[in-house]
């Protein structure tokens, strides 16, 4: 009897490995949306991470998450480390920014240790709007993070729109 329960647990390990070394072992998302202000503005309210709690709904996922920021908004070292009982541990600072892209480090310490890449890009769009494009792409480890892959994505996809959806709302004032 103990023999077939341990080949059981065996077997379910087993076919989990199995399916994890079949799923990407990479995420990307991206999410587009018009918003009519100017790149400026809109760049502006992404590169400053003194707004991000205004639009991000992550963020504003856990009201009572610690949030400290530090450097200086709109320059290369721009930092914003949070510490709160649903979103873990973690920090997301510029790596670089011009007139029309910004990109963030993205690392999460808790409750796992994971890294990504957070992109964006302003385009000039009709007269006065701006095209925002948002993207995520990180790895995702074996074998948990390869399991849970297509959650994470379709969490992200949902963030994603709910974010700019605010953010649209946070500049044009509406």
């Amino acid at each position: 009897m103990l023999l077939t329960i341990l080949l059981i647990v065996l077997g379910l390990f087993a076919t989990l490995m199995i399916i994890a070394l079949m799923l990407p072992g990479k995420y990307h998302v991206e999410k587009n949306a018009i918003i009519k202000k100017s790149v400026v503005t809109v760049l502006n309210n992404v590169a400053d991470l003194n707004q991000y709690s205004k639009w991000n709904p992550w963020q504003q996922s856990d009201p009572g998450a610690k949030g400290t920021i530090t450097g200086e908004p709109k320059t290369i070292g721009h930092r914003y480390a949070w510490q709160g009982k649903k979103v873990g541990e973690g920090q997301l600072t510029i790596r670089d920014i011009d007139n029309h892209h910004v990109h963030f480090n993205l690392e999460f310490f808790k409750p796992f240790k994971s890294k990504a890449s957070d992109d964006w890009q302003f385009e000039e769009w009709g007269e006065g709007e701006t095209k925002v494009t948002w993207s995520n792409n990180g790895p995702l480890p074996l074998p948990i993070a390869r399991l849970m892959g297509p959650m994470i994505v379709k969490g992200l996809n949902k963030q994603f729109e709910e974010g700019l959806d605010n953010l649209r709302k946070l500049c044009e004032g509406a």
